[in-house]
């Protein structure tokens, strides 16, 4: 699961003025955080707008980013939601071909207990031919995973290999990389925890920062990843007021905005969505300005 160790980024979805999926701009993503040094990429998550999507552009998006990448880095799909069969049977049913790995968020809306949790991703992990990273992003879903019932899937499904952790809290990440058997990857969800979770022993991030400057942040991750503390600590306070920005007025729209200053996308994202502000398109142009002189 070493392919996996390092950063890897929750990929926009890239549209039109027009709203459909601009296969161009997503193409020039692909290549630029690639060139940039990520590690692994994520197709279809929460920051790919995937609730507006269509099944068609679901599965014209898998295919751009697949062609894209032609093998040059491994590639995880986001396959999640609140009905357990319905994932269960989308596991079964969808050509993985091209994936290496599933990405899969704790249902949302429904505020499972621990018990229900644990249920759900047992029939997820039976169902799946690809081995699972679990996803814990409670500001989103409306409940916890907690500690406990992450190391008891992990020790009863083999391939259940890591979760993405972005609940924000730090003493429930160190509970995590403590407690969970030797091997599974405890990966940051949160950028701007990336750097200390690496040094309590984390497995890098899924970052949505890491599209926009791959090269600086990717560099961070590396450093900390090789113990070259003060040259991570360093780099991470670089990048960090960036961090903030694009998650102001709410991602994707932030991380949108700074793709577009770098002429990689436009900034349109679909309803109930709204552009980021012209405020903050100056902030973050300012930012670039200073990571570029």
């Amino acid at each position: 699961m070493s392919r996996f160790i390092g950063t890897g980024v929750a990929l926009i979805t890239p549209f039109k003025s027009d709203l459909s999926v601009d296969v161009e701009a997503l193409e020039r993503l692909v290549n630029f955080v690639i060139d940039g040094g990520v590690n692994y990429l994520v197709v279809l998550g929460t920051t790919a707008e995937s609730a507006t999507l269509t099944k068609q552009e679901k599965q014209l998006v898998k295919q751009v980013i697949k062609n894209a990448a032609n093998g040059r880095v491994p590639l995880v799909l986001g396959v999640g939601g609140n009905n357990t069969y319905e994932i269960a049977e989308e596991l079964k049913t969808t050509d993985l071909s091209g994936f290496e790995a599933i990405l899969s968020v704790s249902p949302a809306y429904n505020k499972p207990t621990q018990e229900g949790i644990y249920q759900h991703f047992k029939v997820v992990a039976e169902a799946s031919p690809l081995p699972i990273i679990l996803y814990n992003v409670p500001g989103r879903t409306g409940s916890n995973m907690l500690p406990s019932t992450v190391v008891r899937l992990a020790k009863d499904f083999t391939n259940i290999i890591g979760i993405k952790e972005a609940a924000g809290d730090i003493v429930q990440a160190m509970r995590l990389i403590q407690q969970t058997p030797e091997g599974f990857l405890v990966i940051s969800g949160d950028d701007m925890l990336t750097f200390p979770m690496i040094q309590l022993g984390g497995a890098g991030v899924i970052s949505v920062i890491g599209q926009g400057i791959p090269r600086e942040f990717s560099n961070m991750v590396t450093a900390a990843l090789n113990n070259e503390t003060e040259v991570a600590r360093k780099l991470h306070f670089d990048v960090m007021n960036s961090i903030d920005y694009i998650f102001e007025e709410g991602n994707p729209a932030g991380i949108k905005a700074l793709l577009s200053i770098l002429n990689v996308c436009s900034a349109s994202v679909r309803l109930p969505l709204v552009p980021a502000s012209e405020v903050l398109t100056q902030k973050l142009s300012n930012f670039l300005a200073t990571v570029t002189a």
